[in-house]
């Protein structure tokens, strides 16, 4: 698990190779991401929009913007903490994800970004 602060604002990441598939004809490797979000600051915030950048061995980095985080723009008061699971799929056993959040100061409606560490993704059977 990898975690940083940014803001008085935790994110903690635990991702899980889930097995390889089948798209379009090329093998894919499969992961989910566990993040929580917690609010280490005095104010509320909520979160906006989410920024990734996604790191694939063999192919260019692949960036993604959205609003929320699946289909939801939680609301994290102070002490709080929020959770959500996803996935990425990358076409190498190897990759990382990094990027940040958008959020807002409902205190004093100022916007902020919140880091995403880096972590990476790997299957586990191609590290020796």
């Amino acid at each position: 698990m990898v975690s940083q602060i940014t803001n008085g604002i935790k994110v903690s990441v635990k991702a899980n190779y889930i097995g390889s598939s089948v798209f379009n004809n090329y093998k894919v490797y499969n992961f989910t991401y566990r993040i929580t979000i917690d609010n280490n600051s005095n104010d509320t915030a909520q979160l906006v929009t989410r920024h990734w950048e996604i790191l694939d061995a063999l192919n260019p980095v692949k960036y993604v913007d959205g609003v929320g985080v699946i289909g939801k723009k939680p609301i994290i008061k102070p002490g709080e903490s929020y959770s959500y699971e996803s996935y990425c799929s990358l076409f190498s056993p190897f990759g990382a994800m990094l990027g940040f959040y958008s959020m807002i100061n409902l205190a004093t409606a100022t916007l902020f970004e919140v880091t995403i560490p880096r972590f990476k993704l790997y299957a586990p059977f191609a590290i020796n």
